[in-house]
């Protein structure tokens, strides 16, 4: 989901740039994406680990981790079984999307305002360990909507592992672009579902600015503990890239803006085995101070607080079926001093009534694996927070509340054989639909213009192609 953590100032100059550097079309998949003989990882991986893809990842297929894969990841994707390898790999999105009403304008351009088809992007990976202390998945990916490269998702890593008075600890640090995209549970934004999506397709416009709007726009470090495989606790800090630089590597300098000095970060999980399967329950944070859209003429920075709690119950059958369920509660507060001085020229701008916002938003997902190759998830997402007339202006009742169900049935045709293609490819062939009960501030005429939330229903049949 796109957010809504940018004034009119900073949208005019994402325009600007929007024709030559698009941001990447959602999250997607990260370094360990299934391929080959059985399905294994990313081919980096799989020759470095020598692992079939069900060890690490539901459904014969990125990006959901399992208790191994989890394991791998913390440890700096330093497991190795036999020599080195080339560190490459590939993967590509196709997609067709389909809304219930037509838009009211084309979402890209040289698309039209329904029943679109397009190569959503192709990503080239780096992903493998260099001997027992590091490791790295970078990503660079050419967003088919946008019509431009960007750099994607990094993660680079050191890691050690030390006994401490019988305690089994791996410390490690990783240096990385996106909050969470470092994190091990698939109940965090970065890695969260749904895990493709298109450009293409509405979404809502409000969510926290911890769920996605530093990808790929801040560079931070964090140091973490995993502590007997049950006690994971992390912390650090993000910094804003230079806009010459951001612009380089393909991304929007101006949304959400820059980071005034370092925004801290931090994140404590606890895992444990229940009812044969495993069991996440967790916290995190971050607190930023952020110059909206660069502009630093008011003198004053606008506030954001995000605090959450996580969850994560895995459970595989010994016929091999995976049930998974996640969740995620974010709360965010908002003081919104530098946009709400930049706004006071606007027409009905109120300084006082718009500077002080809460949001809160629930995710909920729950899917299940036959065999581990064929799979359904059912996906809940309620956004909720204060109205206001001047971040909210679009909407008819100037609140950001969106909600809906998320639906996928997808299927791995060559999870546990070889393709037709070679030991390498491997594919994953879905459908999603998205239901809207609220949309941008209401269920019917959220705009006051006659659209209604259910207008905005899609269809999305998608292809995932990994070598």
């Amino acid at each position: 989901m796109r957010t809504a953590h940018i004034t009119k100032r900073a949208k005019s100059a994402r325009s600007r740039l929007a024709t030559t550097f698009a941001t990447t079309a959602g999250a997607v998949l990260f370094g360990s994406i299934c391929l080959g003989t059985p399905a294994n990882a990313v081919p980096a991986f799989a020759v470095q680990t020598g692992q079939a893809c069900q060890a690490c990842h539901v459904g014969a297929f990125g990006p959901q981790l399992t208790a191994f894969g989890r394991e791998f990841k913390i440890g700096g994707y330093t497991m190795r079984q036999g020599a080195y390898n080339i560190p490459l790999s590939a993967m590509a999105v196709a997609s067709y999307v389909q809304t219930q009403k037509d838009q009211a304008a084309p979402p890209a351009d040289g698309y039209g305002v329904n029943n679109n088809s397009a190569w959503d992007q192709f990503s080239i990976f780096f992903a493998g360990g260099l001997g027992e202390h590091l490791g790295a998945m970078i990503q660079t990916t050419y967003d088919g909507i946008g019509k431009a490269w960007t750099w994607d998702n990094a993660d680079v890593r050191a890691v050690t592992k030390l006994d401490v008075k019988g305690a089994n600890v791996v410390l490690g640090a990783s240096l990385n672009n996106n909050p969470t995209v470092q994190d091990p549970w698939n109940s965090t934004p970065a890695w969260g579902y749904p895990y493709t999506s298109s450009a293409l397709a509405p979404s809502p416009s409000a969510s926290p600015l911890f769920a996605g709007s530093f990808a790929q726009n801040v560079l931070g470090l964090t140091g973490y503990a995993w502590i007997n495989s049950t006690f994971y606790v992390e912390a650090g800090a993000y910094q804003s890239l230079g806009s010459k630089t951001l612009t380089r590597l393909g991304s929007d300098p101006y949304s959400p803006g820059d980071i005034d000095g370092l925004a801290p970060y931090a994140r404590i999980a606890v895992q444990k085995t229940l009812a044969g399967g495993q069991l996440e329950v967790g916290a995190f944070g971050m607190q930023s101070d952020i110059h909206p859209a660069r502009d630093r003429t008011t003198g004053n920075t606008d506030s954001y607080t995000d605090l959450g709690l996580d969850t994560s119950y895995q459970y595989t059958t010994p016929k091999g079926d995976v049930f998974t369920l996640n969740g995620r509660y974010t709360h965010e507060d908002q003081s919104l001093n530098a946009t709400c001085l930049l706004a006071v020229g606007a027409p009905g701008a109120d300084v006082n009534a718009c500077t002080s916002n809460t949001l809160n938003d629930l995710r909920l997902d729950a899917s299940y694996y036959w065999r581990d190759r064929i799979g359904g998830t059912l996906g809940l997402f309620d956004t909720t927070g204060t109205a206001n007339p001047v971040i909210n202006a679009a909407n008819r009742t100037f609140k950001p509340d969106s909600s809906g169900i998320m639906l996928q049935l997808d299927g791995t045709p060559f999870g546990a054989s070889a393709s037709p293609l070679g030991p390498r490819f491997n594919m994953r062939v879905g459908v999603q639909y998205f239901i809207y009960t609220r949309f941008n501030g209401a269920d019917k005429n959220y705009d006051g213009a006659g659209a209604n939330a259910s207008d905005n229903n899609t269809l999305r049949v998608f292809t995932w192609f990994a070598y």
